[in-house]
């Protein structure tokens, strides 16, 4: 596997060049990574307008994960969001279709914002939480229920706790009725290199976002917008356009060097340190389930603690562990989510279950969040979030319109 991106720059560092171009630190270290930071200068190729060496690394990726076609994202799943929300209302005009979005509640932030920016109509498909809505048992009757069939379906999965969706037959009841399937996969690069590949373009999925650096070895920011090889043709020709109209015009270089170098990794190691390393997560879990933690999800990779029945509020348990040098990705009153990796290793797993292994057990907590209402609707997102907005305590806020989706 070669990687024609970081390849470039480093012959670049080497040539002694005088960088009359962006960034001002010209090559000097200041933190250390400034010399491989550079812009898009002549054969360092254009981010979303790609023909060089970035689009030879993105079809080694596309190759990869068995995409169609594979575009970097230097901006998170948050742009990939945009970008597959605006491919799918492209399509709709082009059918004639309204720009009417089926989409589960648990949708990240990004999506409503971007509906609201592109008058996209979201219908929700509700579940018990904001953090988990299988909507595959749901997805008929709400199918039914719309008077013309909606511009796509719109999945989270895995979801924030590590719930998986099986996305198969969500797929299935998408393309029987000729609706594009997107899925944010911002949690899931790895399931492609399972034993058992579960990726969702496997799966089906149209148009498919993955964030490298949640659990791939990439830096912060570094993502996937995936076209899947059998989905409409012009999600693979509008793609670039789709993720240049919201992107900045100045691509981190360091980023997209991590997303070529992974490349390598993923074609050589990944799938050995995987099928390594989730055995020892599962012998882990198995053994707190043992002591009395309750767990929640199956994503392989991510433990996701309820400690409430163990007398913790997330947000206590974080804490205790936090004292002790580890640091977790989420906690709230009733989850813990920690999002181990390969790069953690066996120390690592040994290291955590140490410190929950300290926390004495208490009465448990009987509070649980109360059930999810399903206000009703007053207006567009577009009209809510484009609207003057002020803050009011919470028991101010009884019939009043919700200004943010995502609070």
């Amino acid at each position: 596997m070669d990687t024609p991106i970081c390849d470039f720059v480093r012959r670049y560092q080497g040539s002694g060049a005088l960088r009359m171009h962006m960034p001002g630190h010209k090559g000097n270290t200041l933190i250390g990574p400034e010399a491989l930071d550079i812009t898009e200068i002549e054969g360092a190729d254009v981010l979303y307008r790609a023909r060089g060496v970035i689009r030879q690394s993105e079809e080694n990726a596309a190759a990869l994960f068995g995409a169609g076609r594979t575009l970097y994202s230097t901006e998170g799943s948050s742009l990939c969001i945009r970008a597959m929300l605006y491919l799918a209302l492209l399509r709709a005009r082009e059918k004639g279709l309204p720009p009417v979005l089926l989409c589960g509640r648990n949708a990240h932030r990004a999506l409503p914002g971007a509906a609201a920016l592109l008058d996209v109509d979201v219908q929700w498909i509700w579940g018990d939480s904001l953090l988990s809505c299988p909507v595959g048992e749901k997805l008929e009757a709400a199918l039914n229920a719309l008077k013309a069939p909606p511009m796509a379906v719109y999945v989270t999965a895995p979801d924030y706790l590590g719930n998986l969706e099986n996305l198969a037959p969500v797929a299935d009841i998408c393309h029987a009725r000729g609706v594009p399937l997107l899925v944010d996969n911002a949690h899931g690069a790895y399931l492609r290199f399972l034993p058992e590949d579960r990726h969702p373009l496997t799966l089906g999925a149209d148009l498919c976002c993955d964030s490298a650096h949640k659990t791939l070895p990439c830096l912060t920011g570094a993502a996937y917008l995936h076209v899947g090889k059998s989905a409409p043709a012009l999600f693979a020709a509008q793609a670039e356009r789709a993720l240049a109209l919201f992107a900045s015009t100045s691509p981190s270089y360091l980023t997209l060097q991590s997303l070529d170098a992974a490349n390598r990794l993923l074609a050589e190691d990944f799938r050995a340190q995987l099928a390594d390393f989730l055995p020892k997560l599962d012998a882990l879990k198995a053994r707190l389930q043992a002591k009395g933690w309750t767990l929640a999800g199956r994503e392989p990779m991510k433990l996701t603690l309820c400690p409430k029945p163990f007398g913790y509020t997330g947000e206590e348990l974080h804490n205790l562990i936090r004292a002790k040098g580890i640091e977790a990705e989420f906690a709230d009153p009733d989850f813990l989510v920690l999002l181990p990796a390969p790069a953690t290793g066996e120390a690592g797993l040994a290291r955590l279950e140490e410190a929950l292994a300290s926390v004495p057990r208490r009465a448990a907590i009987p509070d649980a969040p109360p059930p999810l209402p399903h206000p009703r609707r007053a207006m567009s997102l577009r009209e809510a979030l484009l609207s003057p907005q002020r803050e009011v305590p919470a028991e101010e806020a009884l019939g009043r319109v919700l200004a943010d989706a995502h609070v």
